[in-house]
């Protein structure tokens, strides 16, 4: 698995849409966030709906969520719609190439990588606290107030392994 220091390979991938969307076009516009996930995961059910908090919490077009299934355009395309996801959903495809690349430990696992394409956090599972960090850091790259995305007293565990 990549951690925080490496370099994040680029990736070239289309949404359900068949936009395409490349990591390096994504970072010249700042920070970045790619997401590993399967619609069948436990633990993505959990996590996405913060993501959607995420992708909401900042301005449009300073920074990116991609979020990267290993699922088929269909059952992404179902679970997106499940959870009202407004943020590119991105088909990765036969043979899994970026996940290869990346390496996940598991689903979801999250890396945010800085606009000079180095990793500067990873996490793996569903963490509130990790998810707020998050928040915070890519607050601080927009020079924007920190949104908590993750309340500790809203009903769900603050952590599950994916």
């Amino acid at each position: 698995m990549l951690s925080a220091g490496e370099r994040a390979p680029d990736f070239d991938l289309a949404d359900l849409a068949g936009q395409q969307h490349r990591l390096e076009d994504a970072l010249q516009r700042g920070p970045a966030l790619a997401v590993f996930w399967k619609s069948g995961c436990n633990t993505c059910d959990l996590t996405f709906p913060y993501l959607q908090r995420l992708a909401q919490a900042y301005p449009e077009g300073r920074w990116q969520l991609l979020a990267i299934s290993q699922d088929d355009a269909q059952a992404s395309e179902e679970f997106a719609r499940q959870y009202g996801l407004t943020f590119p959903i991105l088909i990765e495809g036969e043979g899994w190439p970026v996940s290869q690349q990346y390496d996940p430990e598991a689903t979801p696992t999250l890396y945010l990588i800085e606009p000079d394409g180095v990793i500067s956090m990873t996490s793996v599972g569903f963490h509130k606290q990790e998810l707020n960090e998050i928040s915070r850091r890519i607050a601080e790259r927009l020079g924007e107030p920190p949104q908590v995305i993750a309340e500790e007293d809203d009903g769900n565990p603050p952590f599950r392994p994916g």
